[in-house]
This record gives structure tokens, sequence and C-alpha cells, in this order.
């Protein structure tokens, strides 16, 4: 009879997640894992013959992570804030969502219209009163500035300093406010 495995597979998800939030993303080997778990590679290598299995589970954890700690920003704003704040404070996890290569090919209008933003969507859409259309070409210009923000902050090339971000967040959204209103005063 075969000895039973002493380390799960959601143990081993587990560990692989406070892995790559502690040493990053490249630092995910059977090697490394196992021995940040304390087993075997065999026990590793049996549950995820590919790492790629077992990248895409730790991507959709950390992706469901990131949402509830962002969606939790309350109004537009405070989502936005949250978003680079989490840069701020989880680095490793920021890169590996948005800097791994998961995203390679894709448009910024496809990464807001994704499912995995209708919630930062629906907040848009409540907040300025706008048409789901609407709301997805508002954010797209703010989307690219949070994003600009958390991305220097994540790779350590600039200083976080919430309210000099919550001052331009602002400025930038006032003055998509103001070019939205002009466009429907000239219609």
């Amino acid at each position: 009879m075969p000895k039973k495995p002493t380390t799960t597979k959601e143990a081993m998800i587990e560990g692989a997640f406070r892995l790559i939030r502690e040493k990053g993303h490249e630092s995910l080997t059977a090697r490394n894992l196992a021995a940040f778990i304390g087993c075997s590679t065999q026990p590793v290598m049996y549950q995820f013959p590919s790492l790629d299995t077992l990248r895409e589970l730790l991507y959709r954890k950390a992706d469901a992570f990131h949402s509830e700690y962002i969606l939790s920003g309350g109004d537009l704003l405070g989502i936005g804030l949250r978003y680079i704040r989490f840069a701020e404070e989880e680095p490793q996890l920021f890169r590996f969502l948005f800097q791994s290569g998961h995203f390679s090919g894709s448009s910024l209008e496809e990464l807001i219209r994704s499912p995995d933003l209708a919630g930062v969507l629906a907040a848009v859409c409540a907040e300025e009163g706008l048409a789901a259309e609407d709301a997805a070409v508002f954010f797209e210009p703010l989307a690219a500035i949070v994003h600009g923000y958390a991305s220097l902050i994540a790779n350590n090339a600039m200083k976080y300093d919430a309210e000099a971000i919550r001052r331009a967040l602002l400025t930038v959204a006032e003055g998509l406010e103001r070019g939205r209103d002009q466009n429907d005063e000239t219609l």
C-alpha cells in the first residue's frame, strides 16, 4: 500500500502563494517550493507535473485576493488608491499579477472590459452616472494612470505618498469630467 501523502495539494498551493508573496513569482520552482514548505520535491511534482497548472491556480488566488483588497476602497477614488497601496504593500504579488506576462498581447481596452473588472466598472457607472460603455471610456485613462503609479511603486522607482497620489488622481478625474461635460455640450 502506498504511503499516504503528508503534504496536501491545498498546503502546496498555500505555501506557493506565501512563497511568491515573499520572494516573487520567479522563485516558484518545485525545488524552492518543496524547501519552503518542508517536503521533498516528489509530492510537489506528483501534484503538479507542470508548474504552469500551479501558476494558474496561484494567479486566480492572487487575483481574488487583490480584487477583495481593492474593492474594499468603496468609491472610485478609494479603489484607485487601494490599487496603488496594494502595489506598495504587496509588491511581489503586484508584479506576479501584472508584470509576469499573464496579460501579454491584451490591449488596455480588453483588460478594462474583462470580467475581472466588472466590480470596478460597476462602481464607475454608479458614481459617475454613466452607462457601461461610457464608464469604460471614462475609466480607461484613469486605469492607465493608476497602474502607472502602482508599477513605479512596486518596482521601487517611486516612493509611496498617499496624499500626493490622491491629489493627482482627483485632478485627473476632474479633468476627465470637464472634458466629458464639454463633449456633452457640443452634441
